[in-house]
């Protein structure tokens, strides 16, 4: 191949490329509270690059599941794509293969809730043009990371206006049986407080008193659904606010693919009834 050819095949790719390609990418986050540092992928919308140097944007926290990394959502998704349309900064931080984002009564080396709900949303409003607000941070996650975002929004109402769960893991009493959950969560006879304490259907009252936007689905094919359905029954009974929804589909990427779309979907409309939009995205 010729200089000549070669050069115009490499401009031609580029600009066959998705503009929000170019604006992900992957940093080293620093855990004061786990004594590591851990990576995490970013995607910026294309507004980004292209707006005003002072716009600011709000942020969704993806969390990935039980055994998943923070390469998962870019991997499985076309996650990307949704930071464009909704004009939102895309963050996925590494919870480890097995930490269920919890801060481990029987495992010093194992926060992660200290590390995801308070050390990567400080290192990223410090590194990107975030609306630094709880009404511009949404949290997120499938699984496992259902789980995470429920606890870690629950746990800190001051950084987090909504979240979400996608066949999540809201009653981990359940999934005794997972490998590893009880190197953090502890013996389940031994700690059984500790595992009532932390499961989401016991803590539906909470949602209500911390005024949280929020938006529960699972596939009706999905093991979990049955304990998502009763938190749904209880925020109902409690007459807490919320979004439910049950669509044809398992535990799988095929379905966890298409409903981070709605999910990302209910958290624009609650940056913009906030008010914390940019201008791009307020005018849409």
């Amino acid at each position: 191949m010729n200089k000549a050819r070669a050069f115009w095949l490499i401009l031609t790719l580029l600009f066959m490329t998705p503009a929000w390609a170019f604006q992900s990418r992957v940093v080293t986050i620093p855990s004061a509270a786990m004594h590591k540092s851990l990576e995490a992928t970013v995607v910026l919308p294309d507004q980004y690059a292209r707006g005003k140097a002072d716009d600011r944007f709000p942020v969704v926290y993806l969390l990935h599941g039980s055994g998943g990394d923070y390469t998962d959502w870019t991997s499985n998704s076309q996650i990307g794509k949704l930071a464009d349309r909704y004009h939102v900064i895309l963050v996925m931080p590494d919870g480890g293969h097995e930490s269920w984002y919890i801060d481990s009564p029987v495992d010093p080396h194992s926060r992660y809730e200290t590390y995801v709900g308070t050390e990567v949303v400080g290192y990223v409003d410090a590194h990107f043009r975030t609306i630094a607000t709880r009404q511009a941070r949404a949290i997120t996650g499938l699984s496992m990371g259902g789980f995470g975002a429920l606890h870690i929004a629950l746990d800190r109402p001051d950084e987090f206006g909504a979240a979400g769960s996608i066949s999540g893991a809201v009653d981990p009493r359940g999934c005794e049986d997972e490998p590893g959950i009880d190197q953090v969560f502890g013996d389940p006879m031994r700690h059984a407080d500790f595992w009532n304490n932390e499961a989401i259907v016991e803590n539906a009252r909470s949602f209500g008193n911390a005024h949280i936007a929020l938006t529960i689905d699972c596939g009706v094919n999905d093991s979990l659904v049955q304990s998502n359905r009763t938190l749904h029954e209880r925020l109902v009974e409690l007459g807490v606010p919320h979004d439910y929804a049950e669509r044809p589909g398992g535990h799988t990427w095929k379905y966890w693919a298409n409903a981070v779309q709605y999910q990302v979907l209910f958290f624009a409309g609650t940056f913009k009834r906030n008010g914390a939009t940019t201008a791009a995205s307020a005018a849409a």
